[in-house]
């Protein structure tokens, strides 16, 4: 029953707030409401969805959890005042039913005593309401492995001592980087996945849109966020072009752009329209204007690229992040000509950080094919295939390595 699985997949991280809000133990919490969803996703395609769904996963989940410290108490030997202590608390959570927690939930998820391949796991866990099969799935190791990576994370989040309540002042900045950068990595892992047969992940992606739009529902003044969403409502909105009939990579400059989501694209530039007037702009932000001046292009040989040049420049003053150099000298070849593009590769060179990456070997072959290489291209192409994980990504780099190899 699809409408139940959907609707479970909303309320979880709500009810898994308002549980571990009154119970402060987030690992048995989040215990108590995968019983509750199991056994609402046993009962409710039979007996119909109840007039309050949130409250009968909340009652679940506490009854759970009363039975949970009874048998932590009885091991303690003090079961009769931890009795005492249950009566009291179960009225209270009833009573906070109505309280949305997740947010809160979202920050303790990234919080910063968490790697980020942790906090990843541990957000689409008990935010995202993936099972843990379908996170390893997504990440390509086996679910033990998961299971045991999501369990450190609740255990390290428990030992930290971080209190169940919105972070204040300076801290919530702090926190809310996290939060964000937690988001931009589970959706650039869907939009790309790191590895596997499949370009993309559309469950990833539009996970982290989905968290995102709820960040923003709850802080809808802060230009991070806004911008953030609209980098991911405008890149997301090409993700049908992306791939042919057999998943194979389609890139940009090839896509039909009729296949592009015309009201993500439409959003997502109003989006960032309404937010870089006011104040300075972050990566984020302008990560979407440029995402929107290639959507905003009609057909590819119409995509401004000097002002996407120019973005990339302020981008690179705002990060020291490789990757961002790497664009810069692609958008440079498509203004000054490859050769441009190619002496700007060489500050790569040095650098040593993207040294044995893929897509550095493949812009360099890209480059080189422009300037009309075909020998060093190829060698490249090759050499990027052989570095990629992604199996359409290797499949399209070879392709191009195969066409510049034909003869004729």
């Amino acid at each position: 029953m699809a409408g139940v699985d959907e609707r479970l997949r909303e309320l979880a991280p709500q009810v898994l707030g308002a549980t571990v809000r009154r119970y402060g133990d987030f690992a048995a919490a989040e215990d108590a409401v995968q019983e509750a969803l199991i056994a609402a996703a046993s009962q409710w395609p039979k007996d119909g969805i109840p007039d309050n769904p949130r409250g009968w996963l909340i009652q679940v989940a506490s009854r759970r959890m009363t039975d949970h410290i009874r048998s932590e108490s009885a091991r303690r030997r003090r079961e009769t005042d931890v009795a005492q202590q249950i009566d009291e608390l179960v009225p209270a959570v009833e009573h906070d039913a109505e309280q949305d927690d997740t947010l809160i939930l979202l920050f303790m998820c990234c919080h910063e005593s968490l790697t980020s391949s942790s906090a990843i796991a541990l957000t689409l866990r008990a935010v995202g309401g993936l099972t843990t099969t379908e996170i390893a799935r997504a990440y390509f190791v086996p679910d033990a492995t998961m299971a045991q990576r999501i369990s450190r994370a609740k255990s390290t989040v428990k030992a930290s001592g971080v209190p169940f309540r919105m972070p204040s002042g300076g801290e919530q900045a702090e926190r809310l980087r996290s939060v964000l950068h937690v988001l931009y990595l589970i959706f650039n892992e869907g939009y790309t996945s790191s590895a596997g047969p499949d370009l993309h992940r559309g469950d990833l992606s539009s996970e982290a849109i989905r968290l995102t739009r709820l960040v923003r529902e709850r802080l809808p003044d802060d230009g991070n966020i806004a911008g953030l969403l609209a980098l991911m409502l405008l890149t997301d909105a090409r993700r049908a072009a992306r791939t042919g009939p057999e998943g194979e990579l389609i890139p940009l400059d090839t896509q039909d752009r009729e296949l592009w989501d015309r009201d993500q694209i439409t959003e997502g530039i109003a989006l960032i329209s309404a937010t870089l007037p006011r104040g300075v702009a972050g990566a984020y932000q302008i990560q979407a204007a440029i995402a929107a001046v290639h959507d905003e292009a009609p057909r590819a040989e119409d995509t401004d690229w000097p002002q996407i040049r120019a973005l990339y420049a302020v981008l690179m003053g705002l990060s020291d992040n490789p990757m961002v150099t790497l664009n810069h000298a692609i958008a440079t070849a498509m203004v000054e000509g490859p050769a441009a593009g190619l002496e700007l590769l060489q500050i790569l060179d040095r650098d040593g950080r993207l040294k044995d990456h893929h897509r550095l070997y493949a812009v360099r072959a890209h480059l080189l094919e422009m300037a009309g290489d075909r020998d060093a291209a190829i060698e490249h192409y090759r050499a990027a295939a052989g570095r990629t994980t992604s199996l359409p990504e290797r499949n399209y780099l070879m392709a191009q390595a195969g066409r510049l190899a034909a003869p004729g």
